[in-house]
């Protein structure tokens, strides 16, 4: 397979951009996003069965019930450092190591119904306070010692929109591939 073939199952959506110039309506097509996804993901899953769960969105990807969960521990922390940074001065996050995560027991083994109840109650909880948020809070900052760089919390919420869309695009495509992948 090509670099370019690998490139564009790992980014079905194209990698994450973002323009220079974004306001409060952004942010409420972002937020839109964030408040919309459990109840996207919980459809694109239905009726899914085990064997189906494992199915790989690419070659060395991860399976359609590791995606789930990584949405699960990817958007709690979101939350947290999304709070950290509207009760803090540019707070100096944690990062963590998802590749690693992904290969605990309760990546590989818990059924999605325990990563789908945690989406709805983090993205209801986030939904409510980007809704409170004002464009002076969007401005806020946390610090990413991996990046070695400070992140804008709007930027940050175009991050995590794209990420809903990233994942929701390769558990459409690992579906599509029907396990053509390991």
């Amino acid at each position: 397979m090509t670099e370019a073939a690998l490139e564009q199952l790992r980014y079905p959506i194209g990698r994450f951009q973002v323009s220079e110039t974004f306001g409060p309506s952004q942010y409420s097509e972002w937020s839109q996003t964030i408040i919309g996804f459990p109840v996207k993901l919980k459809q694109e899953i239905e009726g899914l069965n085990e064997d189906e769960l494992r199915y790989h969105y690419r070659p060395g990807g991860w399976t359609i019930l590791q995606v789930v969960h990584h949405l699960a521990d990817s958007h709690m922390n979101a939350l947290i450092r999304f709070k950290l940074a509207l009760t803090e001065e540019e707070p100096v996050i944690k990062p963590y190591f998802e590749d690693r995560v992904a290969q605990l027991s309760d990546s590989l083994f818990s059924p999605p119904e325990s990563s789908l109840l945690i989406l709805e109650g983090v993205h209801q909880r986030w939904g409510q306070l980007l809704g409170s948020m004002t464009t002076e809070d969007f401005r806020r900052t946390y610090f990413h010692p991996e990046y070695k760089k400070s992140f804008r919390l709007d930027v940050a919420l175009a991050l995590y929109a794209w990420h809903c869309q990233h994942h929701l695009a390769h558990i459409r495509q690992a579906k599509q591939m029907e396990n053509k992948f390991q």
